[in-house]
């Protein structure tokens, strides 16, 4: 039954996001063909417009596009003439489901580290130090710090290449932009969570029997201290899928982000909606199945039909 409610819930929250959506692109002033306006005669404008359903009332275009897309057809792309928006987005997610995941992986586990020594040592140097390059990390955002790793570890180094895709060499730089900032929220999330558990009763019991300080900190005090960081993974991940955007467009990677980058500028109506709503349904997923995952970390919370 929970299961049910929520996958209802993602639908319905699926569909208001295609709406506004539609409606925020419908609304902003202009159309895809107007820098060509000057340069093609009236009638073959027309008839472009036509071919896309743009010259249709607002109500029926969202029509046809709500029927098309329970058809899982998100369109054709108005500026590509050989591709589809699904061709499109089918290209371009193998490197933006490399560069997301990849540096989903980096800011968690580098996260937790970080997090977990800080709270080891509170108040001496190694936390002192880990909290800065925290506050760092968080204080420089991605697409300020990818020009940076370009100058310096791709052109001025050569450590890495830039501007190009095809190896993992050419994954290192995005993937630290991406993971920087959230990393260092993890890092003091987790330090937070940690310390509150390592002064519970619980681990002061455990440390009584005699238990070693490595099974009381990994299979009592991380375990614990990483419920309420499970939380945070949802938005976390949804800052790292909204940062590749820009940085996939700074180290020209041809993923999703570029793409939805470029029809912005070219107002490209099918790719737009059909890269948020791709991008949409990644992040609703993420969300259900951390839900459903808060029961392996911690058997005591119970999943019911209520949402308890």
């Amino acid at each position: 039954m929970y299961t049910l409610k929520r996958i209802f819930t993602m639908i319905v929250t699926l569909w208001i996001i295609v709406t506004l959506t539609f409606v925020v692109m419908h609304s902003i002033p202009g159309d895809p063909f107007a820098s060509d306006a000057k340069a093609l005669p009236e009638e073959i404008v027309k008839n472009m417009r036509a071919k896309y359903n743009l010259d249709e009332p607002l109500p029926v275009q969202y029509a046809l596009y709500l029927k098309n897309l329970v058809q899982f057809d998100l369109g054709p792309s108005i500026q590509s003439k050989t591709r589809d928006v699904n061709t499109l987005i089918a290209e371009g997610l193998g490197p933006s489901a490399l560069l997301g995941v990849q540096s989903l992986i980096v800011a968690i586990f580098f996260g937790i580290v970080l997090g977990v020594v800080a709270a080891l040592y509170h108040n001496r140097l190694l936390d002192n130090l880990s909290m800065l390059a925290a506050i760092i990390g968080i204080s420089i955002p991605s697409f300020i710090l990818a020009p940076l790793l370009i100058k310096y570890l791709a052109v001025e180094w050569r450590w890495f290449p830039v501007a190009s895709w095809g190896t993992w060499k050419h994954t290192v730089l995005p993937t630290i932009a991406l993971s920087v900032g959230p990393l260092a929220i993890i890092a003091r999330f987790v330090r937070t969570s940690m310390l509150e558990v390592l002064n519970q009763n619980y681990i002061k019991m455990a440390e009584a029997k005699g238990l070693s300080t490595s099974t009381v900190m990994i299979k009592h005090g991380i375990r614990n201290a990483l419920i309420p960081v499970l939380s945070f993974i949802g938005p976390l991940f949804a800052s790292i899928i909204t940062g590749t955007f820009v940085v996939e467009k700074i180290f020209a990677i041809p993923g999703i982000g570029k793409y939805f980058v470029d029809s912005i500028f070219n107002r490209d109506y099918p790719v737009i909606l059909g890269t948020t709503i791709f991008y949409s349904m990644i992040l609703i997923l993420t969300l259900f199945i951390i839900d459903l995952c808060y029961r392996l970390i911690d058997p005591r919370i119970k999943i019911t039909s209520g949402g308890n």
